[in-house]
């Protein structure tokens, strides 16, 4: 079972993600650790920790999109086997949510928001694809759905 047989998940579709991922990785970290600087000064403390929160998770959520992209990138350069990326260790790690409250993350700079965001949105796209490679390795992927609406099919006629 190879993973651009079974799935939409395609080498292409891999470095589009990791290429992403790195350039926000890059983002965020000139922001949060340089050019942020002025605005993180200008916050209040309670906002300010909650800068420095969000900062940590959108790393944790970068670092856990990087591992999984690279362990997709070794299942295609024939260095891991598809089943052995599907080990618990190899899956997209679980990322922080935030305590932070909508009101907290308003209060923060702009930027700041934009790279909390994409980071979301990246990771959650993510999590998508790893859900996908969840359902085909328990059979209860569209394909398995699909064999099984056949095979109804066919016992009742």
């Amino acid at each position: 079972m190879t993973a651009t047989t079974h799935s939409e998940i395609t080498p292409m579709l891999v470095e589009g993600l990791y290429a992403e991922a790195m350039i926000l990785a890059d983002s965020a970290r000139s922001y949060f650790d340089i050019d942020g600087a002025a605005d993180r000064a200008a916050l209040t403390p309670m906002v300010r920790v909650a800068f420095s929160c969000e900062s940590l998770m959108v790393t944790t959520r970068l670092m856990h999109v990087v591992a999984w992209l690279m362990v997709r990138k070794a299942v295609e350069a024939g260095e891991m086997t598809a089943e052995a990326a599907l080990a618990p260790e190899r899956r997209l790690g679980r990322a922080p949510e935030g305590d932070n409250e909508r009101q907290t993350i308003a209060a923060l700079p702009r930027r700041a928001r934009a790279i909390i965001a994409s980071s979301r949105d990246l990771y959650d796209r993510v999590r998508r694809l790893d859900s996908q490679l969840g359902q085909m390795r328990d059979g209860s992927g569209s394909e398995q759905g699909a064999r099984a609406l056949l095979d109804r099919l066919r016992a009742s006629m």
